[in-house]
């Protein structure tokens, strides 16, 4: 069979089923999301498979719920043993029908089991009342279901009788898995969770005390850096004749010129860019919002991507990924932008993630000549401590300030 016999009957199909008043509306919904012609089309010859199959046992619409779509998945699955396109489209257009109100609502969600509603519970906790960031939350939430994956349905019993000498336990297993950094963030969160437990009267004592400190001391470490001649490396591997190199180049342009961290690049919207005052509004860690000037050539490199690249679509959120559907970047694929330029540069560097373009920018800064405080007014410090870091990469003050080594006596 031709491909146009197959496109007739497909759109016969379509047009005498149960989907006939529905598919333009569900092509419209794909079209705003970015989805490609050939992609909307690939979409239809799948509902109209469907929509035989519907027929074929006498299913409406109003009858049309997940048990039918399972049971169409089922039965293509064993003739075609893949159903994954299929699959996609079938939940998608369900979603859909379900949002017009002619498909069976979904099902009541099944009765949450202990874990979940005291994750729930401690999120809400560290939402409106810590005021954590949602990827910070998530975070923590991730850690405390390793925690409490033991306890099984008798969560409160394991909780009132929880040992505390299998916390250090718990945290030395940890260190097995992640490095130093991450097992001090979870040593962090595991703090507030069991402080957390203990106000809601779920533990009989405060079992916080019980957590390990990690034997990583602030200022022992130099911060990662690599020259501004290498930083322009990196900046040069992306193609600017195609979109997404237009788009990578802006994004890196945010991090090595204004030393923005990759939460920062990922949350940043159209409302953030004031063009008139040539500034940027930057949401930053604890729910700050700081005013940072916007340069010239970031200016010109966000700007092109803005007018001529991304995709319109209804997030605001300013960079979008290039495949459908549209949805604003996450914090690893900001991340992935620059492995991916660094990988392409070929240079060795000591960490590959966003994190070393900004201290590369403030180690820069201080080696030209600079303050301490307009790094910390630039990377947007919070605490002074926290900028110092950067005197030691300054090695040729340090060594005019440090004493000679004591020689030995003859």
């Amino acid at each position: 069979m031709s491909k146009r016999r197959f496109k007739l009957d497909s759109t016969a199909d379509l047009a005498a089923g149960p989907f006939r008043d529905h598919v333009a509306g569900f092509d419209e919904v794909l079209r705003s999301q970015g989805y490609s012609p050939e992609s909307r089309r690939l979409k239809r010859l799948m509902l109209a498979e469907l929509s035989r199959w519907l027929r074929r046992h006498r299913v409406g619409l109003g009858a049309f719920d997940q048990e039918r779509v399972l049971a169409f998945l089922r039965e293509r699955r064993r003739r075609y043993r893949t159903c994954g396109g299929v699959s996609k489209t079938c939940r998608q257009f369900l979603h859909y029908l379900r949002s017009l109100g002619v498909a069976p609502p979904a099902p009541p969600p099944p009765a949450q089991s202990p874990l979940d509603s005291l994750a729930g519970e401690y999120a809400t906790y560290l939402r409106s009342e810590r005021g954590l960031a949602e990827d910070t939350i998530a975070f923590y939430i991730r850690l405390v279901r390793r925690f409490l994956a033991p306890a099984g349905d008798d969560m409160h019993e394991w909780l009132r009788t929880l040992d505390p000498a299998s916390i250090p336990r718990f945290v030395l297993g940890l260190t097995r898995v992640w490095g130093v950094h991450t097992v001090k963030d979870c040593v962090s969160a595991l703090r507030s969770f069991l402080r957390f437990l203990y106000v809601r009267g779920l533990t009989p004592r405060d079992l916080a005390t019980a957590v390990p400190t990690v034997p990583r001391w602030k200022g022992t470490t130099v911060p990662k850096f690599i020259p501004v001649e290498d930083v322009q490396r990196i900046l040069e591997t992306c193609d600017r004749r195609v979109p997404t190199g237009r788009r990578d180049y802006a994004i890196l342009l945010l991090l090595a010129r204004l030393g923005l961290r990759a939460a920062e690049v990922r949350y940043l919207t159209l409302d953030d860019i004031d063009w008139d005052a040539g500034e940027l509004d930057v949401r930053g860690k604890g729910g700050r919002h700081d005013r940072v000037p916007l340069p010239s050539d970031v200016g010109k490199g966000l700007a092109a991507y803005l007018r001529h690249d991304r995709p319109r679509c209804a997030s605001r959120r300013a960079f979008i990924g290039a495949r459908a559907p549209l949805r604003g970047l996450g914090v690893g694929a900001v991340a992935a932008v620059v492995w991916r330029a660094i990988k392409r540069s070929g240079l060795s560097t000591p960490t590959m993630g966003p994190h070393l373009l900004r201290h590369s920018l403030a180690t820069g800064i201080l080696r030209r000549g600079g303050s301490l405080a307009e790094i910390a007014e630039l990377l947007r410090h919070g605490h002074p401590q926290t900028t110092t870091l950067y005197a030691k990469v300054d090695f040729s003050a340090l060594r005019e300030v440090s004493p000679p080594w004591p020689e030995a006596e003859p």
